[in-house]
């Protein structure tokens, strides 16, 4: 009996040491949910607070961290393919241009070279988003090829490209309502018709066109934004040849048999030609040769080697001056004002060389005559008659007389002497013809004296019609 009592005691103690474990295991169970109870109000605090101060600092969000401009703008919901309002009336862009620089004019190819700012205003409710402030979006150059924008082109351009440096200049701002703004820095060459009729002394006028490609007037309406306000510069341009007068701004229609009707937008600016630059390398050099060919009118005849080559040369350099001018110039099929010029001074050169060319002629005329005088008079060595010469005869030398056929140094005075002899042979003989012949004489030196009046007086004259007219 005693040894049951005492393994019933054993027992109960075994049962007691085997509920303490499950006593254990039931006593970390609170404290792991006590524990998660303190740490979760800490971490809920904090993220309440941390939010509450990022709506502190923006309320707009549009302005938020972490929001897409795709999902904002519900870019993947609309199809920008098409124009908005597709199927209903046309979308009004509006266009404004600031020139940043107008780089060159060129005659050669007749085009222009122009850098501007463009920029498009219209509305796409597509892109319109919610926003508390009613602020803006702006992007760059990556969204513009994921919506719609109007397809602008250049005509008459040549070549045309946006800036990339650094980045793509290209800028584009949504506001909450759908209004778009979409500017880009642009280069355009385009060309520019020019009538040089009046070169170097015109004035030219060209215009930068600007058209949708595949809209026509039903679906995209072009206009300009503020009309003739649009179209802003910059007061430092300047160009090297010309003078800028005027930049202004048109609007027309334009019509293509096969697509219809455009509209198209005139940036039209006026240009007038600085002179002076062709005043100093084309006008006084021409003047100056037309001046120097005239010094050989007061050179004697006699001297071959001194006219001949100043003719010569005054021409050649004319020559020159013309040449240089027309290979800067486009091969026109008209007379231009400066080719005028250059041409009558041209003219005017080749007419003092034919002017020398015509009293070496008759000079060498009147000699052959005189030498046929010479031949029909009789020996003077023996006169019977000497009170029958004339005092200048006298005057010379006796043995000089006899010899009146051979070269003298002073040979002006002895043609002199000869023509006088042969004056007064045919008044004794009654030879007619006298007068005839002294009239030659007379004429070869008229014409130098002539020119030296008539050559100036033209060309001032033909100065004074010039400039009156192109001036």
């Amino acid at each position: 009996m005693h040894t049951d009592v005492v393994l019933l005691n054993l027992l109960v103690w075994m049962l007691g040491v085997s509920g303490q474990p499950g006593q254990r295991g039931q006593s970390l169970q609170p404290y792991r949910l006590v524990r998660s109870k303190r740490e979760m109000p800490l971490i809920d605090g904090s993220s309440s607070r941390i939010g509450s101060s990022m709506l502190k600092r923006s309320q707009d969000i549009t302005k938020a961290w972490g929001t897409k401009s795709e999902q904002l703008l519900r870019i993947d919901d609309h199809d920008f393919t098409m124009r908005p309002g597709f199927g209903g009336p046309a979308v009004p862009v509006g266009v404004d241009v600031q020139v940043e620089s107008l780089d060159a004019i060129s005659e050669v190819d007749m085009d222009f070279t122009m850098t501007l700012y463009l920029r498009h205003y219209w509305k796409d409710e597509r892109l319109s988003f919610r926003s508390n402030k009613n602020q803006s979006m702006t992007f760059d150059g990556r969204l513009v090829k994921k919506i719609w924008v109007p397809d602008l082109f250049f005509v008459h351009s040549k070549k045309s490209f946006t800036h990339d440096t650094t980045t793509e200049n290209v800028m584009l701002r949504v506001y909450p309502d759908g209004k778009v703004l979409y500017s880009l820095r642009v280069t355009v060459t385009s060309m520019c018709s020019m009538d040089l009729s009046r070169f170097p002394l015109d004035t030219q006028t060209c215009s930068l066109e600007i058209e949708s490609y595949a809209y026509t007037d039903d679906d995209l309406m072009l206009y300009w934004k503020e009309g003739n306000r649009s179209l802003n510069t910059d007061e430092r341009i300047s160009l090297s040849q010309f003078l800028i007068q005027e930049f202004h701004t048109t609007t027309k229609l334009a019509f293509y048999s096969s697509t219809g009707w455009y509209n198209r937008l005139y940036i039209t600016f006026t240009l007038r030609r600085h002179i002076f630059f062709f005043l100093l390398q084309t006008y006084f050099p021409a003047t100056l040769m037309v001046m120097l060919s005239w010094v050989s009118f007061w050179i004697d005849r006699r001297a071959v080697p001194a006219r001949v080559p100043l003719g010569i040369t005054t021409v050649l350099t004319m020559s020159t001056i013309i040449t240089g001018v027309n290979a800067s110039m486009p091969r026109v099929s008209y007379i231009k004002a400066v080719d005028i010029y250059l041409w009558v001074s041209f003219v005017f050169v080749f007419l003092s060389v034919i002017e020398y060319a015509a009293v070496n002629y008759l000079s060498t005329l009147q000699e052959r005559k005189e030498r046929k005088h010479r031949e029909r008079l009789p020996c003077t060595c023996g006169l019977a008659h000497p009170d029958m010469m004339s005092s200048s005869y006298s005057e010379v030398d006796a043995n000089n007389t006899g010899s009146y056929g051979m070269p003298e140094e002073n040979g002006i005075k002895r043609e002199r002497m000869l023509v006088q002899l042969a004056m007064e042979s045919d008044q004794i003989t009654g030879h007619v013809g006298t007068s005839a012949y002294s009239n030659v004489w007379i004429d070869t030196h008229v014409i130098d004296k002539y020119s030296r009046v008539l050559f100036p007086a033209s060309y001032i004259l033909f100065n004074v019609i010039y400039w009156s007219i192109y001036c």
